[in-house]
């Protein structure tokens, strides 16, 4: 009996990685067009985040040592 479940639990986590194109749900539309846009977008287009949305990194390692800069604003905290 348990082997039956575990390879039932087997499959159904099998399935889980099957891939398919974006698609409304039956009876559903896309979003309306925004309306700066010149088509509406599609669905593979609403899911990758923009700039924005994900920025990129910005790594820059430090070369060689350097002496800081005095900065006024570094203070203590108050008290």
């Amino acid at each position: 009996m348990r082997k039956i479940v575990a390879l039932a639990m087997l499959a159904l986590l099998a399935a889980c990685g099957a891939r398919a194109p974006l698609r409304p749900a039956p009876g559903a539309t896309l979003p309306v067009k925004p309306e700066a846009a010149r088509t509406t977008p599609t669905a593979e287009q609403l899911m990758t985040p923009d700039d924005q949305a994900r920025p990129r990194r910005n790594d820059e390692l430090l070369q060689r040592s350097e002496t800081r800069q005095p900065d006024r604003f570094d203070l203590p905290p108050p008290g």
